[in-house]
């Protein structure tokens, strides 16, 4: 593809203006929310959504999340379930991704879905994500702003290292609060865990009164984000609960240990979700070519970090 130019925008009204333009026009913009920086495009152009593909090099196979300004205009896209109006009552705006079925005529571009019949949308809880969405009046497509498989993006400069002269404009909107992507639950009808993330499941099962049904399983065909066995990988080999570093390895630390880069040393597991992609981020600028991380505890956020590294740490394609 052709070299682009990515502007660095701010996040005032000027920047968000600009940022909208760029959109309409079919451009590809990324944008903080409160999980991680989103690739935004028109959700109707269909050569707008293609290049989110391009830009990522992401496999066509892989649906896209939609973001949207509020729960009125969800629906005015899916057909919500009693369930998906109680969750999304709780936790809109917020880290909570819902796939439901695609109205017809909602005018989305079928690469958004990967051509099922239905469709994943969020309405995010950052105040530079809904001046963007507001000022640009549509749905907008917009996975993770990385190249596909590699470290999600929590702040502006991981956008431009790995998606720069490709998309353009990045809106700094400085770091991601959440550090983590979004929760998706599938409400066809049943609730149905599809891929941990910033709400914690114990949250949701609370909401609803009863347990979510599980579907965290790697697959090549998947029906949501994030189901892909290799995904969220640095450079380097990632070994899993590590009591220590081995010759040639560097340590990612959680809890009171000694490591160069630590999560947590509180073992705060919000901390420590927050600042997961950021120290992959940096262990790659480190040239680490081995890595070791320590045990994290499988509930809570927990559950989303370990998600994250095992995917990390899956054999690469």
């Amino acid at each position: 593809m052709t070299a682009l130019q990515t502007e660095v925008l701010s996040s005032d009204a000027a920047g968000l203006a600009r940022a909208a333009c760029l959109l309409a026009e079919g451009g590809l913009v990324a944008f903080p929310t409160e999980t991680v920086y989103g690739l935004g495009a028109d959700a109707c152009n269909d050569l707008a959504v293609a290049k989110i593909y391009e830009a990522k090099g992401r496999p066509s196979f892989n649906p896209l999340i939609v973001h949207l300004p509020d729960l009125e205009a969800a629906r005015s896209l899916c057909e919500f379930t009693p369930d998906a109006e109680r969750l999304a009552d709780a936790f809109w705006p917020g880290a909570l991704t819902l796939v439901l079925p695609l109205r017809q005529g909602s005018g989305v571009s079928r690469l958004v879905t990967a051509g099922l019949d239905t469709l994943a949308i969020r309405v995010p809880d950052h105040p530079v994500a809904q001046g963007l969405l507001r000022a640009f009046g549509g749905p907008v497509a917009a996975p993770s702003a990385n190249p596909s498989g590699k470290i999600s993006p929590t702040r502006a400069a991981h956008v431009t290292a790995g998606l720069g002269g490709r998309i353009e404009a990045v809106v700094d909107g400085g770091n991601c609060g959440v550090g983590l992507e979004s929760t998706i639950i599938g409400c066809l009808p049943r609730p149905t865990l599809l891929r941990a993330g910033g709400l914690p499941e114990e949250a949701i099962e609370a909401c609803l009164g009863y347990p979510l049904a599980q579907s965290l399983g790697a697959t090549d065909n998947p029906v949501a984000p994030g189901q892909l066995e290799s995904h969220y990988a640095p450079a380097g080999k990632v070994r899993l609960d590590a009591d220590r570093a081995q010759p040639g390895e560097i340590l990612l630390g959680f809890g009171p240990v000694v490591a160069p880069i630590n999560l947590s040393p509180s073992g705060d597991l919000v901390e420590a979700a927050s600042r997961l992609f950021g120290c992959l981020h940096e262990l790659d600028a480190m040239g680490a070519e081995r890595i070791a991380v320590s045990p994290i505890p499988d509930h809570g956020l927990g559950r989303a970090i370990n998600d994250r590294l095992r995917r990390a740490a899956a054999p690469r394609p």
